[in-house]
């Protein structure tokens, strides 16, 4: 648990570095109204037009990485059984491998999973809500109120945005952009690396060490960008962390979809029983407990995914139009 601990401080050091540098960047804004900051969040037709779709593709896919999905549900892990065995329930059942020997399952209880529910609920909310929202703002705000007068910023690159942002806002606003560029960068690759060492634990059962797991797996995610880097230059490097961005916008809808499936459906969703063997004694079935989504939660979401996969469908046929 204290790895686990350290891993969530670090990461939150991270993002809470890329909001201070973007709370930096806002300070230097200078004759733009509240009002028009806030009617930028009403919605506009500039969504449809132009790259709008595109880039809303990119921001979705940013904030809400599908990897991240596999990341929480393996966290959760440690936090139940950190939670049981703080209480005094843990226990474990034996269940049948494919030998004939038995191997020890955890179950977690009920008290554990409401807490941890709770917190994830809290942790998730609180991460969208404030953390998510306030960065994708600040970069649209302060792009918007430095960037939108001048005619070279439609085209421009990363290293033209650091440019202009020197240029327009204060010498030092680049280099304030490209730390918080950074730390983004290695939160995001940080939280992507992990994902795949509990995929690969888990779906491929590779039985290497976690040190080589964790170099494999950010091997592979960093290699193509060394290779767009050094074939294309920083035009490309530009259009590939857009492109990135958008697809994993695109895979979003597959990943979602049986986690709202499953979520929804009473025969997976259910807590208790099932007996359990303690000290060699046949323990009797808890009660069973449904653990299901609400049907307005049920609703909200399909709502939300049928949203996300309009959206990217939209996407995909104006890419394949040559429209984006």
């Amino acid at each position: 648990m204290r790895r686990l601990r350290a891993f969530e401080c670090f990461v939150m050091c991270l993002v809470l570095g890329v909001v201070i540098c973007f709370c930096i960047q806002l300070s230097y804004i200078q004759g733009t109204g509240i009002g028009e900051v806030f009617k930028g969040y009403l919605p506009s037709s500039a969504v449809v037009e132009g790259e709008g779709v595109y880039l809303s593709c990119g921001i979705l896919g940013a904030t809400v990485m599908p990897h991240s999905l596999y990341l929480g549900s393996g966290m959760v892990q440690s936090r139940l059984r950190h939670f049981d065995r703080k209480a005094g329930n843990l226990c474990t059942t034996s269940a049948t491998t494919t030998g004939d020997s038995d191997k020890a399952v955890y179950r977690p209880s009920l008290a554990a999973i409401h807490s941890c529910l709770t917190h994830s609920t809290v942790e998730v909310a609180l991460s969208l809500f404030t953390f998510a929202l306030f960065v994708n703002s600040a970069i649209l705000i302060v792009s918007g109120a430095s960037l939108s007068s001048d005619s070279s910023a439609g085209s421009a690159d990363l290293f033209g945005i650091h440019n202009l942002l020197s240029r327009t806002l204060a010498p030092a606003a680049g280099t304030i952009f490209a730390l918080a560029l950074l730390l983004s960068g290695t939160s995001a690759g940080i939280v992507c690396t992990i994902a795949g060492q509990m995929l690969s634990e888990g779906a491929l059962n590779w039985t290497v060490a976690p040190w080589l797991r964790r170099l494999i797996t950010r091997s592979i995610s960093i290699t193509p960008s060394i290779i767009i880097a050094g074939a294309v230059g920083k035009d490309g490097l530009s259009a590939a962390l857009n492109g990135t961005q958008v697809a994993l916008s695109v895979a979003l809808p597959f990943v979602s979809a049986p986690l709202i499936y499953f979520t929804c459906r009473e025969k997976y969703m259910v807590v208790g029983g099932s007996q359990s063997r303690e000290d060699n004694e046949l323990q009797p079935a808890p009660e069973r407990v449904q653990m299901k989504n609400h049907w307005v939660v049920a609703v909200f979401a399909v709502l939300v995914w049928l949203v996300i996969a309009v959206m990217n469908t939209a996407l995909l046929v104006l890419v394949g139009m040559g429209k984006v």
